[in-house]
């Protein structure tokens, strides 16, 4: 009896320190938690931003359905993406949770930036984005004129992701302010919603730039042949119509389902499009950057960015040009044994779409080399063309 009793006594004891333990620690942050409870913790952290990630997220939170959608003959048999374009296609304005008003030196000063760099980027291409400053798009003086850049940019994931991806694209932004971001799903059927909130930053802080190049941030471009293609323009001061890159003629709305670029008839009964520059990448001046954002008032949204550019273009009674230094559907490399990634291949070209990181790396610095001899190679690309 003695012994029980003895035993019962250091159990109640051990229990009262184990419940002053846990008094005493409920408030401690993360970092003074133990090894062991930190990896409970953080396993638990885990799953609950699963269950969130797993949990439908409105694309649009900011903006209300329009619900007449839901009278659309065949919406219910849509795929949900563009179930959601049709809810919410009407929506242009959200929230901007990083910006950059002084990119241009201001309103007033925006013509002193002969070429802006308007790279389309998501948030977890960080990579992407930290080649593209080190290369191609590394805001310079060349040949008397400014070169600056700016990464547009909307949200992805959701929960605990979402706030990573965010808190990356800050400190991002608070090292290199090249960061425009809102608060939009950032997706492929977004990518026209994203040109117009530029286009509409562009009329408030940079009204007055003189060219633009908006692409892709996988393109291999040489900012340098841009500069001088621009400046030996009659009209070299962005202030007449300019449009041009890889230009498509005589297309329409592609009508199958699996394809990425699907658009059924509830988005577009017409069965053509406008000419229009492949969205990869094109170079416009600020006078057709500025008539595009005013027909755009007027122009339903397509999802298909590159075709509305187009159809804004058409309304102003304008015309895309082609340029053949502009590569978006690849290069046109003559078969047999050669290297299709030869720098004198790229030395002349303006942009080649599709590059992975690390070759962008390569070839900005390869073609940047003043012992490269092209001689036959370079006559055979300059025949390719």
């Amino acid at each position: 009896m003695k012994m029980s009793k003895k035993s019962e006594i250091i159990a109640l004891i051990l229990t009262g320190v184990v419940c002053l333990f846990i008094f005493f620690n409920k408030n401690d942050t993360e970092d003074n938690v133990t090894l062991n409870s930190k990896d409970t913790y953080e396993m638990l952290r885990h799953q609950t931003d699963l269950l969130r990630s797993e949990t439908p997220q409105p694309l649009f939170s900011q903006c209300q359905q329009n619900t007449s959608a839901y009278n659309v003959t065949g919406f219910s048999t849509l795929p949900g993406h563009i179930q959601d374009f049709l809810l919410y296609r009407h929506c242009r304005n959200f929230p901007m949770l990083l910006d950059q008003p002084d990119k241009c030196g201001g309103p007033l000063n925006s013509a002193d930036v002969f070429l802006l760099l308007v790279i389309k980027s998501s948030p977890e291409n960080y990579d992407r984005r930290e080649v593209l400053r080190k290369t191609w798009a590394e805001e310079r003086l060349y040949k008397g004129v400014w070169i600056r850049r700016v990464f547009i940019i909307g949200t992805t994931k959701t929960g605990y992701e979402k706030h990573r991806l965010n808190k990356l694209l800050r400190l991002e932004n608070s090292e290199n302010k090249d960061i425009l971001q809102w608060d939009f799903n950032d997706s492929f059927f977004n990518l026209t919603l994203k040109q117009i909130l530029f286009l509409e930053w562009m009329e408030r802080w940079c009204p007055n730039a003189r060219f633009l190049l908006n692409g892709d941030d996988d393109i291999f471009a040489n900012t340098f042949n841009m500069v001088e293609y621009l400046q030996g323009q009659e009209d070299n001061d962005g202030g007449k119509h300019l449009f041009t890159g890889y230009l498509f003629q005589n297309t329409g709305p592609v009508r199958y389902s699996s394809s990425k670029y699907y658009i059924p008839v509830q988005v577009q009964e017409s069965e053509s499009y406008p000419p229009y520059c492949g969205g990869g990448g094109f170079l416009l001046s600020g006078f057709t950057a500025r008539t595009i954002y005013k027909m755009s008032h007027s122009v339903i949204l397509l999802p298909i960015d590159d075709v509305y550019m187009g159809m804004c273009l058409e309304k102003a009674g304008l015309k895309p040009t082609s340029h053949f230094g502009v590569r978006t559907i690849g290069m046109n490399v003559p078969g047999g044994d050669v290297d299709k990634f030869h720098p004198c291949y790229y030395r002349e070209i303006i942009l080649v779409h599709r590059f992975l990181p690390h070759m962008i790396f390569v070839m900005w610095n390869e073609i940047q080399n003043p012992h490269l001899q092209c001689g036959k190679t370079k006559s055979v690309f300059k025949r390719s063309l």
